[in-house]
């Protein structure tokens, strides 16, 4: 099959284009403020805040635990894009079912939020696997960062659109900013609807030697799974790179969705706040092409860990800001690297991976990545205790225990120096699995 095709290339960005607009719009954007304000509202705070807070954990504990099963499933029947197809959709329509939703009606807004993430993270699993489909090794850094890229102004286009909506609801017809972030719900599923489109029309996927029944490719990818468990011991520097992305993404996205909450706590106002989320998309548009062609001049490694670095300075000036302009100046930064991180990160990991189980090996690869954000804030609090318990004041033990997360940042940088992408090209040649 021919790889690197302009035409199977775009294509295979542009879902990139559609599913960041539930990132953006709804999970970083709306539904949190949306959740607390319209349908709980009258509930207590820390009611409301437990709500959300299952409903994002059983979200990733669904797809966390689905994520190797599938992707095995997947790269037996050559399904991948069957897969995609169904989850894509499936998460669609069920965010334009929030438009639909009453006042009050947490319990089917937060239903539907659940399915929506399922959709958002299962249909990433093949998204990812895909990428070796399209692209040759030397050209996994360059096409990877140009997926994220797009995902950040197809998602930040919309939610620059949203945001406008509910600033002047007037201006578009709507009686209410109510009205208009309900109706925001309505136009992510079908934007995602529509540019899911062409990753389906125009990738085409490796097919099997032979096509098989469902229930056949059900059996034939859990006995895959379960032998990949058996060898892992045999591929322990893909196992070692895992740990490492798992602990240095875990601090990458608590910095990122515990910023909203930590500016709010230092007294930032909400549109600061709003203005810094905008920011940080379309700076990361650019910033994550540039990630894409550093990583292919100095490798995908070396730009990982330029990235942490910027992350471990946005740690530290992060405890010590005091204006909303410093929090503008940080979302720049963080625009700056968060793709390129993203994206290195994927390609890195896809230069290690046997492509006709490609879904497969990222299936464990999304796996950690939704159990991230796990370490993180559990260290920000209890840092955070701690610091209270030393006397420090509220503000103080705050801007301390935002400087814990450096903790994962370094701890991954140091397991990635161990990790040799040659070697674990050998160990999959010696374990039969490279082909």
């Amino acid at each position: 099959m021919a790889l690197d095709s302009r035409k199977e290339v775009f294509g295979w960005c542009l879902y990139d284009w559609a599913n960041s607009a539930f990132a953006t719009t709804v999970m970083a954007g709306f539904f949190p403020v949306f959740f607390r304000e319209f349908w709980s509202v009258g509930a207590d705070t820390a009611v409301t805040t437990a709500r959300l807070g299952l409903a994002n954990s059983l979200a990733g504990i669904v797809v966390a635990a689905c994520a190797p099963v599938l992707g095995a499933i997947a790269d037996r029947g050559g399904a991948r894009k069957r897969f995609l197809f169904f989850f894509a959709y499936l998460g669609a329509l069920m965010t334009a079912g929030l438009y639909m939703v009453s006042m009050g009606n947490w319990p089917v807004a937060i239903l539907l939020y659940i399915i929506g993430a399922v959709g958002f993270s299962g249909g990433n699993i093949f998204y990812d696997a895909l990428l070796t489909s399209v692209a040759s090794a030397k050209r996994y850094d360059v096409v990877s960062s140009r997926g994220f890229a797009f995902g950040y102004l197809g998602g930040g286009l919309l939610f620059a659109l949203n945001v406008t909506m509910y600033l002047q609801p007037g201006l578009f017809g709507f009686e209410s900013g109510t009205d208009a972030v309900r109706f925001s719900f309505l136009t992510v599923g079908v934007w995602w609807a529509v540019f899911t489109v062409p990753i389906l029309v125009l990738v085409k996927e490796d097919r099997p030697a032979s096509q098989k029944s469902e229930l056949s490719m059900v059996r034939a990818g859990l006995t895959q799974l379960r032998k990949t468990f058996g060898e892992i011991r045999k591929l322990r520097t893909i196992f070692l790179f895992l740990i490492a992305y798992w602990c240095y993404i875990d601090g990458v996205d608590t910095v990122i969705r515990m910023a909203v909450d930590y500016g709010k706590s230092l007294g930032f106002g909400t549109a600061a706040l709003i203005t810094a989320l905008l920011i940080t998309q379309f700076v990361g548009f650019p910033c994550a092409v540039f990630f894409g062609f550093l990583g292919k001049k100095i490798g995908p490694k070396k730009g990982i860990y330029i990235t942490l670095l910027v992350y471990l300075f946005v740690c530290a000036w992060g405890a010590l800001m005091q204006k909303e302009s410093e929090f503008y100046i940080l979302a720049i930064l963080v625009g700056t690297v968060q793709g390129g991180v993203q994206a290195l990160s994927r390609s890195f990991f896809a230069r290690m991976v046997p492509r006709d189980k490609s879904a497969e090996y990222f299936g464990f690869y999304n796996m950690l990545g939704k159990f991230a954000v796990v370490l993180g804030p559990v260290l920000m609090g209890g840092f955070k205790v701690a610091a209270r318990g030393m006397g420090f004041s509220g503000e103080a033990a705050t801007r301390l225990s935002i400087t814990s997360v450096a903790v994962l940042i370094v701890v991954g940088g140091a397991l990635l120096a161990m990790v040799n992408e040659e070697k674990g090209r050998r160990e999959l040649e010696a374990a039969g699995e490279l082909k």
